[in-house]
């Protein structure tokens, strides 16, 4: 039985993933210069990856929108970077091995199996983010 992923873990696969709640087809690529999937008329710098399931699967269901959240397994075109929004600032040594890139990201594949987070843990951290927001604390992705 396949259960919610564990934070930090490498997917077995070791393959880049992408969670997010677009409709993507293989062959697909994901540009920066698109309105974000957090925060509605703002536009992305970047496209994030991670190496975990548990941080594309918070990606998922975090994007904005009303699609099926969805995780694709993805090939960075180009050079990636350490993700500062939620990586060595936060957790030293990167531990959610989730990283950003200018350069487009190509979708080779998705993955269907996995389980989300419980209806708590996902209101938990929808309210910790608004909390963050309301202080002032840049938490949405450029």
């Amino acid at each position: 039985m396949t259960s919610t992923p564990l934070r930090f873990k490498m997917h077995e696969s070791g393959a880049y993933l992408h969670g997010t709640k677009a409709d993507l087809s293989v062959g697909d690529l994901l540009v920066p210069g698109r309105e974000s999937n957090y925060e509605a008329g703002r536009i992305s710098n970047h496209v994030y990856v991670t190496q975990t399931l548990d941080a594309a699967v918070w990606g998922a269901e975090l994007a904005a929108g009303d699609g099926r959240c969805r995780i694709y397994i993805v090939e960075p075109q180009g050079a990636l970077e350490d993700d500062p929004n939620v990586t060595d600032k936060k957790f030293p040594g990167n531990p959610t091995r989730s990283y950003r890139t200018r350069e487009p990201v190509k979708v080779v594949g998705e993955l269907t199996d996995w389980v989300g987070h419980s209806p708590e843990q996902l209101q938990a951290m929808r309210d910790g983010l608004a909390d963050l927001q309301r202080r002032g604390l840049n938490v949405i992705y450029d």
